[in-house]
């Protein structure tokens, strides 16, 4: 690892005051601290300052306030990046718990395996939800891979990931404005990356718990994320320099034929196979119709102006 090995922690935050305290403590118990906490408060009522400074009062390491009041995921992490002072940028949110381990794991497998950007699994935890609802935001949330470290194409999403600011070229700012109500900021930040030769690992003991909790864990909300998730995949075809039609056209048909076969057969799956395979055909039909039905107008609205009350 090099001389300069500064980590900063980002963790962005809106009106999740227990969420925030539970993210910051585990952090604190990690087995190698970082060198500064920087929380971003997206609420225009700045509801997580005090939060912040009882959490600063008793923590060893630095923790550094930002209050970034215009709506939107893209610009609280891109007040975050700009904020951070740290080489390496430990991205965890506010719903998230790392495991002690966690960012020791994220820097041991970015130094053992040579790549700028470290993902690491996340579960998903959800407190009284059925099994069908279980399986599904399971499905949502998780995010799985090897036993073992190794390269990978694609695990994107910046909740759990570290990414090395000496070995990439970020955009400036880093995060598309565009996302700001949508989401996927991450996806498209990755993709832009990968394009430019960048790769990814997969650091499988870095480890943190997702807790899916209020309307996140309903099913309007999930079956949302579920048609935004196959958004992305169209989506991701007209937001660079020039639209690949090719693409866009070869991603609605494969969403076309996914919302006709698992939508058939997702009844019939949950009844003879159990939630488990009830859940994979439901979430990959309404990702077949996020596939068809790309266009951005039609996009549920998450972040931003959209979340404020």
């Amino acid at each position: 690892m090099s001389e300069d090995a500064s980590v900063s922690v980002l963790i962005p935050t809106f009106r999740r005051a227990e969420g925030l305290s539970r993210a910051v403590a585990s952090v604190l118990a990690q087995t190698r601290l970082p060198d500064e906490i920087v929380i971003v408060d997206n609420d225009p009522a700045a509801s997580a300052r005090h939060v912040a400074s009882q959490l600063a009062d008793d923590s060893p390491v630095s923790i550094r306030y930002v209050h970034e009041p215009r709506p939107g995921v893209a610009n609280a992490r891109n007040a975050g990046f700009a904020t951070a002072t740290g080489r390496f940028i430990a991205q965890l949110d506010d719903d998230e718990a790392a495991r002690p381990q966690w960012l020791e794991s994220l820097l041991a497998t970015r130094e053992a395996m040579d790549c700028p950007i470290v993902f690491g699994p996340v579960t998903p935890l959800a407190v009284d939800a059925s099994p069908t609802a279980r399986a599904f935001l399971e499905r949502l949330y998780a995010r799985t891979g090897p036993q073992e470290d190794a390269l990978r194409s694609r695990d994107w999403g910046c909740g759990n990931s570290l990414i090395d600011r000496a070995a990439v070229s970020l955009p400036d700012p880093p995060f598309d404005v565009r996302t700001n109500e949508m989401g996927g900021e991450d996806d498209l930040l990755f993709v832009g990356l990968q394009d430019t030769g960048v790769r990814f690992a997969w650091s499988a003991k870095a480890e943190v718990i997702e807790h899916v909790e209020g309307k996140r864990a309903r099913w309007p909300h999930m079956l949302a994320r579920s048609f935004a998730y196959g958004q992305g995949a169209s989506q991701n075809c007209i937001h660079g320099t020039k639209v690949d039609y090719p693409g866009l056209l070869g991603w609605m048909v494969v969403g076309l034929g996914q919302a006709m076969v698992f939508g058939l057969i997702a009844l019939p799956a949950r009844l003879a196979a159990g939630p488990e395979a009830g859940a994979a055909c439901l979430d990959k039909a309404v990702q077949g119709i996020g596939k068809l039905f790309w266009m951005e107008r039609l996009a549920p609205r998450f972040y931003g102006a959209a979340s404020r009350g």
